[in-house]
């Protein structure tokens, strides 16, 4: 009885799996009151129970390092549809920049024929050259979901990875949403029409805060909770209310009102009105608006507007085969560019000859996000990927060979393939060739 490779690794997968939840279950207890995310106990788990030793649990940590060295951009809002193999240790990044104000959202949805952990967390990158991952939330295991307040203009990142031995596709989603409640009443962002930073006074000074215009008398709300911490008048501002949010370490302005309804030491909670909308002060001869501004008490003053900004927009659709996820394509026309996020403004990583390999890891928009046979990632148009289905040509090798997992000299042998042997060639990366044996198996030869 011939008892093949793939069986007998399949096997140990398994049996490897039971092992890991055994020890990964017992150390439960001596973790549960540690100060760890969902990931770093997974990790010590493996660690404690050696399992990071083998060749498969060096893989997995290996996967989750990689995924924070990556740098595939996506933009907000973002939505991709993705597949975990559970022969093939892998996690899933995504870089995007958020601003100062804004509240990352993160969800995600599973689909899966048994249970399938996921582990979910959001690192800062910050804006040096040198990338220096900063971790700052994690979702539950059981919910997927996380929402950060953003401290800064600055990239993120969202890393996913699914523990050891689980396959099961999922549906990830990041917008940004503002943090702070829209300052008067039946109005949104559409309203703002002057922006942080622009000339006033002749260029003497910059606009510190945006301007909402609206008619007159209209109520102006509390974005937050806080404490009114000043009711006053100036003749910049004309009569102005500061709400003090401490939680926050902020306060917030409101000037050219033309009545207030507060009075200093009061507490209002978000949506109460403090005063009407008018044109005092330095607005007098302008039409009515409330100049909105956000002073940090660490920073001094900050642009609100990404603080209020409802973009009410949702990420685009998947209009690519979501059956192909999880699967091997190859490129169905000469010099396809592989781009770093799905977006034919995005910088270019390669071109691509026509019939390359590659893994279809996700689907967002238009666009596949996949890897070479060397590891390398990025994103394709869809209608530049086809499916294996139907081969390049069948040929017979004229000499027996070993079928390769990887395109590489040192990689590991698959299978023999005998001297006539015929076989279905599947596509081609640099001198090497993918193909297909009468059994099914899949692997890289030499091209003769």
């Amino acid at each position: 009885m011939k008892i093949s490779y793939l069986f007998i690794k399949q096997v140990s997968y398994l049996l490897l799996l039971i092992f890991i939840s055994s020890c990964v279950g017992k150390q439960g207890l001596n973790t549960i009151f540690q100060k760890r995310t969902p990931y770093e106990a997974y990790e010590h788990g493996l660690r404690e129970a050696k399992l990071h030793k083998t060749a498969l649990g060096q893989a997995w940590v290996a996967a989750g390092q990689q995924a924070l060295r990556d740098s595939l951009l996506v933009t907000l809002p973002f939505q991709e549809t993705g597949y975990f193999k559970a022969e093939k240790p892998v996690a899933a990044s995504y870089v995007f920049m958020a601003r100062q104000g804004e509240v990352i959202d993160v969800r995600v949805t599973t689909k899966a024929k048994q249970d399938i952990k996921l582990f979910l967390d959001l690192f800062e990158l910050g804006n040096n050259q040198v990338r220096q991952a900063k971790h700052v939330a994690a979702a539950d295991t059981t919910s997927l979901q996380l929402e950060y307040r953003v401290d800064g203009n600055q990239s993120h990142l969202v890393r996913l990875q699914p523990e050891l031995l689980k396959s099961g596709s999922f549906t990830i989603t990041i917008v940004a949403k503002p943090s702070l409640a829209f300052p008067v009443k039946g109005k949104d962002s559409r309203a703002v029409q002057s922006f942080w930073g622009q000339d006033r006074d002749g260029g003497k000074r910059k606009h510190e805060g945006v301007d909402i215009f609206a008619a007159k008398g209209t109520p102006v709300l509390a974005s937050t909770d806080g404490i009114v911490s000043r009711v006053g008048e100036s003749g910049l501002g004309g009569k102005v209310v500061w709400l003090s949010d401490i939680k926050l370490s902020q306060s917030l302005y409101y000037a050219h009102l033309d009545k207030q309804l507060v009075s200093a030491g009061q507490r209002v909670k978000a949506g109460d009105t403090l005063g009407l909308v008018g044109n005092t002060g330095n607005a007098r001869f302008t039409v009515p608006h409330l100049h909105f501004g956000i002073y940090s008490f660490n920073r001094g003053a900050v642009d609100p507007y990404p603080f209020i900004q409802d973009k009410n927009t949702k990420p685009a659709p998947l209009r690519v085969n979501d059956a192909q996820i999880g699967q091997l394509g190859r490129t169905s026309k000469n010099k396809t560019v592989l781009r770093n996020g799905p977006s034919n403004k995005a910088t270019a990583l390669a071109t691509l000859p026509k019939d390359t390999p590659i893994e279809i890891l996700g689907g967002t928009s238009e666009w596949y996000r996949v890897q070479l046979p060397n590891g390398k990632p990025g994103f394709l148009q869809g209608n530049l990927v086809e499916s294996l289905a139907k081969p390049i040509k069948t040929q017979s090798l004229k000499n027996e060979a070993e079928l390769m997992e990887k395109p590489e000299t040192l990689a590991v042998p698959i299978a023999k393939v005998k001297k006539n042997e015929e076989v279905t060639v599947l596509g081609f990366y640099e001198s090497y060739q993918l193909i297909k044996l009468a059994d099914g198996t899949v692997g890289w030869l030499v091209r003769s």
